[in-house]
């Protein structure tokens, strides 16, 4: 028995869980997530959490036991905390503003770069170099920080750009210089 698929997940106060059209519709106060249930695994609901199980015991039917359950408690998760994450923008005159639907960069280019931000995810700048990614689909709030992240990826030598708050840049070291011998 997988370890982390034998595991129920707990479905706390004011979260809804049903099963639709083999997808796991998980249903909350931060939004509504739905996950597809994964052939050759049977998914049951109890009273106050959610159980999945297996049919057989061939290597794949193992491998995504594990991996539907923690889908569907990041779905539980999700609906129920939601899921940040927070990214710095580096850089003498890098910044960045909300207008309406996009978020706007001033990323050291001839033109400001514009991201429309998805349904589902919601995007605050503060001070104009901290961004905060949140929603309720792990997924598509680490999909959308990653795609951030890449309209400007931060330089290795002087660490200007668009990094994760937690992010270890390594640093590199320049040239020597012009007279030094």
């Amino acid at each position: 028995m997988s370890r982390i698929g034998k595991e129920p997940i707990t479905i706390p106060k004011g979260t809804k869980v049903a099963i639709e059209d083999g997808c796991l519709v998980a249903e909350g106060p931060k939004g509504k997530v739905s996950e597809v249930i994964l052939e050759g695994l049977s998914v049951v609901i109890e009273e106050d959490a959610v159980r999945v199980s297996r049919a057989g015991d061939s290597a794949p039917e193992r491998s995504r036991h594990g991996l539907m359950r923690s889908l569907l408690a990041n779905a539980v998760e999700g609906v129920t905390n939601g899921f940040t994450k927070n990214l710095e923008i580096n850089g003498v005159g890098y910044r960045a503003e909300v207008k309406g639907g996009e978020v706007h960069f001033a990323l050291g280019f001839s033109h400001p770069v514009i991201y429309s931000i998805p349904q589902g995810i919601s995007i605050i700048v503060d001070k104009s170099n901290k961004v905060t990614v949140t929603g309720a689909d792990r997924q598509k709030v680490g999909q959308v920080a990653a795609e951030i992240r890449k309209l400007r990826k931060p330089d290795p030598y002087k660490g200007k750009g668009i990094k994760y708050a937690d992010e270890v840049l390594r640093r590199k070291v320049g040239k020597a210089g012009a007279g030094a011998k």
